[in-house]
């Protein structure tokens, strides 16, 4: 009996405004139920969660009939209040039965403080450092690890255990800074505006997640001279830089913890008057301590220790401002919703202070505005904190929807981010398609899966086969056309645009096969990043959904009197779509009529409005 026809937040007949709202906003709330449920008396339950879960109830006032349905409305007022407000509607029948609504998410934040907007509207390029390019093979003697270094730039990278059992990963190919330098040009005419590092500093393993000293670029990437100078070279072409920010747990092989004895200096394994000793937190010491994930190798840090906070973010020569001062422009901060709310302010704070026009962006797997970890609800993108998320969300769903989905799934969850984020989040969320976490997206869209069912060995040699490699391309076209129309800063995960191909790590990290590219793919993300950067309404417009419904996804992004079509069909078949104007496709130069159109199978549309029509 009490459905969306009696309440639907993403309606604005039912709530004003939609979404989240800015602290100090009144928010209307309007119900709708039938007559014939002879309902007496309705009432608004509201949940303060971060006030203590304060509840206030708040009787509804009829304003007469619409149709066959009563209309009553209430004002919730938010106050200073910020905070997830989790409300429901309470009905009562004239026979006293009681009904329930909800509860409903409201996701209340501090708008006192303006986000950058050049990240949501750039398009973003994660390079993994050692293996985009490299201009000389390096001598690893002397560094941090006891590492090795590939000979050739197209060997596979080593993943089975060693003696003891372990993956080191202290297999380097030697890409470095100059090489990047190198390949700016390449990058700014992908349509390149942000490139995202995954860490640079010293560190033991060719992830560098481990960090050694964050005062230092790893010897085989370069010199911060070479790091400084590559950001200016990048500012100079309009990209900017963004680091990646490992602050919940250095290496066990670092100048802080020393485990091995590599550096000079003591560090918390040696002694207790280390000054870093106060930083982990032993349960016995110097062999039994606080890691990531239980991995030794990743001594955790103490986020509350006050020297800790000082050297990351507190002190004028901290390490969140040292970086931005020598060229930096934002930080991506690693596994986000496990440092504390107060410490990623901290970083938040020291970044603007710094450079009013520096960018956080979080890692987070989930929906971030309501995520809990370690028991407490997460602050992420209330304020302050974050100004963006990863968007693991838009990569899941959409993923699905391209191997075979409902697009009515897809629209559903981004609709639930939509709602839930406040704007400045939803449109500065990175999204993307890969990451050096997952599979290569080329692999899952061809082969359909991880493939976990099989060994590691089998998915170390697998390569795709001819037919496969043809699904996944014209699937991954299709996945980036949505990926570069979305809202929120477009992220090609390094080798993507060239075809690049592979399992989970290590196999999704293998060097860039320079002079081997798959040139439909990269043409065809050239034309992507061309696009974004020309059309004003896929930088920064509003979103409208044409259709989501089985194998159609289509949706309208419009600034002003400018609109973008975005039309894909990902099936087997060919579908109608009905276009609002005659248009140009931005991807083939093909011209539409307005009014129904066939969009074939496994085909997409970047559709603008033709000139003059």
């Amino acid at each position: 009996m009490l459905d969306t026809q009696t309440f639907d937040s993403r309606d604005p007949e039912f709530k004003q405004p939609y979404g989240a709202v800015p602290s100090g906003t009144p928010v209307r709330l309007t119900l709708r139920p039938p007559r014939s449920g002879g309902f007496s008396e309705a009432v608004l339950i509201a949940y303060f969660e971060s006030r203590n879960e304060e509840r206030q109830e708040l009787a509804m006032t009829w304003q007469g009939m619409e149709g066959d349905r009563d209309r009553l409305t209430v004002e919730l007022p938010t106050g200073d209040y910020v905070g997830l407000i989790w409300y429901s509607f309470r009905l009562t029948g004239l026979d006293g039965r009681l009904e329930e609504l909800g509860p409903y998410q409201l996701t209340v934040y501090d708008s006192s403080e303006v986000v950058p907007s050049w990240f949501g509207q750039g398009v973003t390029y994660q390079i993994f450092p050692d293996r985009f390019r490299r201009t000389r093979v390096p001598d690893p003697t002397g560094m941090v690890g006891g590492r090795s270094v590939h000979t050739s730039w197209y060997e596979q990278p080593c993943y089975r255990p060693d003696a003891n059992g372990e993956v080191r990963n202290r297999d380097f190919f030697g890409g470095d800074l100059k090489g990047v330098r190198e390949k700016l040009p390449y990058l700014r005419g992908l349509g390149v505006d942000t490139i995202y590092f995954c860490p640079v500093f010293e560190a033991p393993e060719n992830h560098r997640y481990g960090t050694a000293d964050y005062e230092k670029i790893d010897p085989m990437l370069g010199s911060e001279e070479d790091f400084r100078e590559l950001c200016q070279a990048a500012h100079a072409l309009g990209m900017r830089i963004m680091l990646d920010g490992v602050f919940n747990h250095q290496g066990f092989v670092s100048r802080y913890f020393n485990g091995d004895g590599f550096y000079p200096e003591p560090g918390a394994s040696q002694s207790k008057d280390s000054p870093y000793y106060p930083w982990y937190n032993f349960s016995h010491w110097p062999d039994q301590y606080d890691s990531w994930w239980g991995i030794y190798s990743l001594p955790a840090a103490d986020e509350s220790e006050p020297s800790y906070r000082e050297y990351i973010f507190g002190g004028e020569q901290s390490i969140i401002r040292r970086w931005l001062r020598a060229g930096a422009d934002g930080w991506r901060l690693d596994v986000a919703d496990e440092l504390p709310d107060d410490f990623v302010h901290g970083i938040h704070q020291a970044a603007r202070e710094t450079s009013p026009d520096a960018v956080i962006i979080g890692e987070v797997w989930e929906d971030g505005s309501n995520k809990i970890a370690y028991g407490v609800r997460r602050k992420h993108i209330l304020g302050g904190h974050c100004d963006g998320l990863m968007n693991y969300p838009f990569r899941n769903n959409l993923i699905a929807y391209l191997l075979g989905g409902d697009a009515y799934c897809f629209m559903q969850a981004m609709e639930q981010l939509r709602e839930n984020y406040p704007p400045f989040a939803f449109f500065s969320a990175m999204n993307f398609l890969g990451t050096h976490d997952t599979p290569r997206i080329l692999t899952i869209l061809g082969v359909g899966s991880d493939c976990r069912d099989h060994d590691k060995d089998w998915r170390a040699a697998y390569r795709m086969t001819p037919e496969q490699a043809s699904l996944g391309r014209r699937r991954l076209k299709l996945g980036s056309l949505v990926l570069f129309a979305f809202p929120g800063s477009p992220m090609i995960y390094y080798g993507d645009e060239a075809g690049m191909e592979g399992f989970e790590d290590p196999f999704n990290r293998a060097p860039f096969p320079w002079g081997r590219e798959d040139r439909e793919l990269t043409d065809w993300y050239t034309a992507l990043g061309k696009a974004r950067g020309e059309l004003a309404p896929l930088r920064e417009g509003d979103l409208r959904w044409l259709r989501a419904r089985g194998r159609v996804l289509a949706f309208l992004r419009t600034k002003e009197e400018q609109e973008v079509l975005a039309a894909v069909n990902a099936g087997d078949a060919p579908e109608t779509l009905e276009l609002p104007w005659p248009a140009v496709d931005c991807m083939t130069g093909t011209a539409l009529e307005a009014g129904e159109q066939t969009l074939p199978p496994m085909t997409g549309w970047l559709l603008v409005k033709q000139k003059g029509r």
